[in-house]
């Protein structure tokens, strides 16, 4: 029995080894083919991850193109930076590291409130800027405590910087890290990677592909915490391609900045190509600030400002014209069959029906030479009711009103030639010999931009239907030949010759350069009827200031257009602006000691001026300031300033028909009277 026993367990233990044996045996191959398969299937995959865990692959944010003047002058170009970024997604205790970084950067309140913002609003790993600019010290104190700091990027590379500041920043927009909503749209690397910038705004945003160029790479032995042993090699970036523009880059700073504390816009065009010298509005936001982030200081700066900086006043501004229009109207009633030697008799008014639209003053018997001199009403009143303002309107559109232009980066608004069938679909009531008389002196339901009346006068100036362009190499080709006869011409350019260098509205303008001459046309827009004209009252209440001209008079190269808004009378605001820039095309060193001479008493030049509000605006609001909601908050004021433009502001009832009697109106169209007008008794200093 024992025996027996004795043998089952022995076999029995016999068995269970060998199956026990046979398992092991079948793991062990098991493993020996798993370690077989990985070590020779699967070497690349698995060399390639530990290749990963000891080197590190970053990418290198390229260079961006620049962006010339005419000249090859930078307007926007690059400079070597120490900067540090944030990548959210890395950090482990956000504040601690946002207030250390605060110690060793030297950041004020005001800017780590605003760095805890933006991390707030950021994802994943979307780069937050911490600081740019910094010297090598600080940049050194953060790399050397790195392992203190994950999720913090110290780097070495470059930033955008624009040279002339505000001068250019509706002109060319601004660049910024990407959001969530354009890594989105565009799902690559390079946009998360810190330091990196694409284009947010005008030319900038419009060439973002051309002047990004290509990232490089950096290879870097690191250990298990993430540090640096040494650098295996680099690939450098490809810097992105440049564009020259036909921007005289001097100009624009010069224009810009004699615009001074106004709130105003200059546009200069090349006679002979229709190239755009100048496209400059101001007051501006400062493209370099925006391109390292806008905090709540400045933010609330800019919303606060009622000369709407965000508004690009050469463009989208949109104005009545004021007397500006004679010009034109005088080529429209020319080829009308109007003789410009017909004299008409000012007696300081015209009588339309029952009512009596009074002038300025009384200008006695004038030609059409001398009406445009004097800015008289009473000839232009006379003479388009005779005609009809149905046949003025074409011209206006002819050269150049209400109209869009293939410029690259810049967002137009068409503004307003009014006619008949414009009011009828517009308004759905007929037109009135009241709306002709306000459209012939460039009031009413007309509204214009800037450029448009640069276009204007560079035509009216050349007699050549030129197209406005702004890439230097690529003008754009004549249309028709405008249907103006030299004779027809001459008239024109003789009365505007006379408002500068006669007895006209803007005498005290005449250049002072050699032997060069200034022919141009004051204008006054109304804003709002009834209301104390000039220079006296609140400043919303003013009217605004047009100034037009072309320059040499006999041979006309360059032609301008300058509205300052709520400036009062033409002459005293708009064109001593357009007298000191036509002079920087011909004098420049004359021009400029003038203008730093003028900035001593402003509070130096925009960027100065804006560094101290900035000061003043941090010691008294600090971080109650209102947040900023990034990209969002700049397309919400931007939109919201285009409902602060001074189409808005000219509110009023239409009045004056035939009959005397008064029309309710569902949009601006100020009688004209003494209040709409720019002209100042003959010889009355200006």
């Amino acid at each position: 029995m024992g025996q027996n026993t004795a043998a089952t367990l022995r076999h029995s233990f016999t068995r269970r080894s060998f199956l026990i044996g046979g398992v092991q045996g079948g793991i062990g191959l098991l493993l020996a083919a798993r370690m077989g398969y990985l070590a020779v299937a699967e070497n690349e995959k698995y060399k390639m991850q530990a290749e990963s865990n000891r080197v590190n692959l970053t990418l290198i944010p390229p260079r961006r193109g620049w962006i010339l003047d005419r000249a090859g002058q930078p307007l926007a170009s690059n400079r070597a930076d120490f900067r540090v970024d944030i990548v959210p997604e890395r950090l482990q205790d956000a504040e601690r590291e946002v207030d250390q970084l605060g110690q060793l950067l030297q950041l004020t309140a005001v800017q780590i409130q605003d760095l805890k913002d933006k991390l707030a609003d950021a994802r994943g790993f979307q780069p937050v800027e911490v600081a740019s600019g910094l010297d090598y010290d600080k940049f050194a104190a953060v790399s050397v405590r790195l392992p203190e700091l994950p999720g913090v990027v110290p780097q070495r590379g470059f930033s955008r910087y624009y040279p002339s500041g505000p001068s250019v920043g509706h002109l060319l927009g601004y660049v910024g890290a990407a959001s969530a909503k354009e890594y989105e749209k565009e799902h690559i690397p390079l946009l998360v990677t810190p330091g990196f910038k694409l284009g947010k705004d005008g030319l900038e945003k419009e060439y973002d592909q051309i002047l990004r160029g290509k990232p490089g790479a950096r290879r870097a032995e690191v250990t298990a915490s993430g540090e640096i042993v040494r650098d295996l090699d680099t690939r450098e970036d490809t810097p992105g391609q440049s564009i020259r523009l036909t921007i005289d880059g001097a100009l624009q700073d010069f224009a810009s900045r004699r615009i001074g504390l106004q709130s105003a816009a200059v546009v200069v065009i090349d006679c002979q190509t229709g190239g755009i010298l100048t496209l400059a509005s101001m007051p501006c936001f400062d493209p370099n600030t925006f391109a390292n982030g806008i905090g709540r200081i400045e933010w609330k700066m800019l919303n606060d400002d009622d000369h709407i900086p965000l508004l690009n006043k050469a463009v989208r501004g949109l104005y009545p014209p004021g007397s500006t229009v004679k010009p034109l109207a005088s080529l429209a009633l020319q080829i009308n069959g109007v003789s410009p030697d017909e004299k008409v008799n000012c007696p300081g008014g015209y009588q339309l029906g029952n009512r009596f639209f009074r002038c300025d003053a009384r200008h006695g018997v004038l030609d059409m030479r001398g009406a445009i001199e004097h800015s008289c009403n009473t000839y232009f009143w006379s003479m388009v009711h005779r005609v009809g303002y149905e046949n003025v309107a074409p011209v206006a559109k002819m050269l150049g009103l209400g109209q869009e232009y293939d410029l690259p980066g810049i967002n137009q608004r068409y503004g307003t030639v009014p006619d008949p069938e414009w009011k009828m679909r517009r308004y759905n009531q007929e037109w009135t010999a009241s709306d002709g008389l306000n459209a012939a002196i460039g009031q009413g339901y007309v509204l214009v931009s800037p450029l448009q009346l640069a276009l204007m006068t560079a035509r009216i100036a050349s007699g050549r239907d030129l197209l406005p362009s702004l890439m230097f190499g690529h003008p754009k080709p004549l249309g028709p030949a405008l249907p103006f006869t030299p004779e027809q011409l001459a008239v024109t350019h003789d009365g505007m010759f006379r408002v500068v260098n006669g007895s006209g509205t803007a005498a005290a303008s005449r250049l002072n350069v050699g032997n060069i001459t200034m022919s141009g046309k004051t204008g006054t827009a109304q804003v709002r009827k009834l209301i104390s004209r000039g220079g006296g009252g609140d400043w919303k209440g003013r009217d605004h200031s047009w100034f037009i001209c072309f320059a040499p008079s006999e041979a006309p190269r360059y032609a301008m257009a300058v509205v300052v808004e709520h400036g009062g009378f033409g002459a005293s605001a708009a064109a001593p602006i357009a007298k000191d820039v036509m002079t920087c095309l011909f004098d420049p060193q004359k021009a400029w000691a003038g203008l730093i001479e003028m900035e001593k008493t402003w509070g130096g030049p925009p960027a100065q001026r804006m560094a101290e509000k900035y000061r003043v605006y941090a010691a008294q609001y600090g971080v109650s300031a209102p947040k900023v909601d990034g990209d969002a908050a700049v397309e919400e004021a931007m939109s919201r300033s285009e409902g602060n433009e001074p189409q808005a502001q000219t509110t009023g009832v239409v009045t004056g028909a035939e009959s005397g009697e008064t029309q309710a109106a569902p949009a601006p169209s100020p009688a004209p009277s003494a209040d709409a007008k720019d002209a100042a008794p003959s010889g009355a200093p200006q």
